[in-house]
């Protein structure tokens, strides 16, 4: 059964994730405690054999060894290597999650289109749902262990009332090499067409509503068996196993509390004028690794939680309750288009009829969050400016005749002055302002053809006192 915690997490608190680590059902620790008590061992018989069983001379050679296999599980690259193989697992599981047919879509769709109080419109309603119901079952018995085990035979399915002995033989008649879950589909659409002839489904729009429905009910049992056929490619798997299990084979070793270099200096400040350097202390003599039982902890356990998670249809403990969907979803269905179909409560007018603004109740645990103003949007708290002249409309086209506003920058503004230019506009103009000035037989050009000679005369003034700036040092 899947364990849920979502009640204990429903609000953020002191030592809230801390109430979690006691759990055993469904942890890390039921999941791990295998490889991490063979992990300790071996690592303790490598710490005994070193200490009591070997000689200076091979304690030398095999403290030589330990700072090698050190240095060389630095090199793996497993955090970066299981930290995306555990992402791509993850988003896998969730999208097999809700790739789990539902028929809560169709079975409304059925209710509402299917008609007739009598026998026949109940046979269709029900015989129509159950084929439904029927695809699921089949789709689920390839791909997930429960559901196999509950119905290992189709005389199991049949005695489970998802099948008729005549579907059966229909079901056995057809010769195919591959699985054959998509057939009740196929029952379910010759069977609403013939509604439709006879009546029961009144036009086209409502079977073309109820096809669709189906169809899309198809597909999620499709992509839950082409999930179970195309799994993540062997050779990522192999990978990141290799990566986990290598790194910790070189631990075993290189994380081992030998003897210092012989030679080693260690770190001094200022040596005094023939003071030999003193020798190096190493690391403290601790017969527990902590940090590198931590280390296995984590990354071991990273690869646990994607052994356990890459097939949710077995029978781990947070595996999907599949039999559990196969028992709500026949009931429910069978109950929304039979027992429901019709059966409506009188329509009365509500509590909130001559109300223009309703407001439910609250209770005296949530009546402060009656007091709370309504969320309007993040710019209702922008603090405008009280300058009314920022408020002020122009046209800001071209070609509207009006000169555009001289755009203000608020920092420089305080050092230069209110009316300051914006620096934008500055350089766009400083390559001008300091290239070489236009030639005045151009400007005469552009002026003549504009026939303004006020106009000329200005641009000639303006011309001659940039080619002034131009020449200052």
């Amino acid at each position: 059964m899947t364990v849920s915690y979502t009640l204990k997490v429903a609000e953020a608190r002191f030592g809230g994730f801390s109430g979690l680590l006691l759990r055993w059902r469904g942890s890390i620790y039921k999941l791990l405690y295998k490889e991490f008590l063979l992990f300790g061992a071996l690592y303790a018989v490598l710490s005994i054999t070193y200490r009591l069983l070997l000689t200076q001379e091979q304690k030398h050679v095999y403290a030589q060894v330990a700072r090698y296999c050190n240095r060389s599980a630095d090199l793996i690259p497993l955090s970066f290597v299981l930290g995306f193989y555990v992402t791509l697992v993850v988003n896998r599981w969730w999208s097999q999650y809700t790739s789990i047919p539902l028929p809560d879509q169709l079975m409304c769709v059925i209710s509402a289109s299917v008609h007739g109080v009598d026998q026949r419109g109940r046979l269709l309603r029900r015989t129509l749902i159950r084929y439904a119901n029927l695809a699921s079952v089949l789709v689920l018995r390839s791909v997930s262990t429960r559901v196999l085990k509950r119905f290992p035979t189709m005389e199991h399915v049949v005695d489970a009332g998802f099948m008729s002995q005549e579907e059966r033989k229909k079901f056995e008649s057809l010769k195919s090499d591959f699985n054959k879950y998509w057939v009740p589909c196929v029952w379910f659409t010759n069977l609403a067409a013939q509604a439709r002839r006879d009546g029961r489904i009144r036009d086209d729009i409502a079977l073309c509503l109820l096809l669709e429905e189906l169809n899309k009910y198809r597909a999620k049992c499709s992509m839950l068996f082409h999930y179970d056929w195309i799994s993540i490619p062997l050779v990522y798997t192999q990978v990141v196993t290799i990566a986990v299990y290598s790194f910790f084979a070189l631990s075993l070793v290189g994380r081992q509390f030998v003897e210092p270099e012989a030679g080693a200096a260690k770190p001094q400040k200022l040596l005094k004028p023939g003071q030999e350097p003193a020798p190096a202390l190493g690391d403290p003599d601790m017969y527990v690794p902590l940090t590198t039982l931590l280390q296995f902890f984590f990354y071991a356990g990273w690869l646990k939680v994607a052994e356990q998670i890459i097939n949710p249809f077995g029978e781990d403990d947070d595996d999907f309750e599949t039999n559990q969907l196969i028992d709500r979803n026949l009931q429910v269905s069978l109950l929304s288009v039979d027992e429901m179909y019709q059966n409506l409560p009188p329509a009365e007018k509500d509590q909130y009829w001559d109300e223009d603004q309703p407001q439910p109740p609250y209770t005296v645990a949530t009546a402060a969050e009656s007091l709370r103003p309504s969320f309007l949007g993040s710019t209702f708290n922008l603090r405008m400016s009280d300058d009314p002249e920022q408020s002020l409309q122009v046209e800001a086209s071209p070609g509207s005749g009006r000169p555009a506003p001289a755009a203000q920058t608020p920092l420089l503004g305080r050092f230069l002055g209110v009316g300051a230019p914006s620096p934008a506009i500055s350089l766009r103009n400083f390559g001008r302002a300091r290239g070489t000035p236009r030639p005045p037989h151009l400007l005469r050009f552009r002026a003549e053809e504009g026939g303004d000679p006020e106009a000329a005369a200005r641009i000639e003034e303006e011309t001659a006192e940039s080619g002034d700036e131009a020449l200052e040092p």
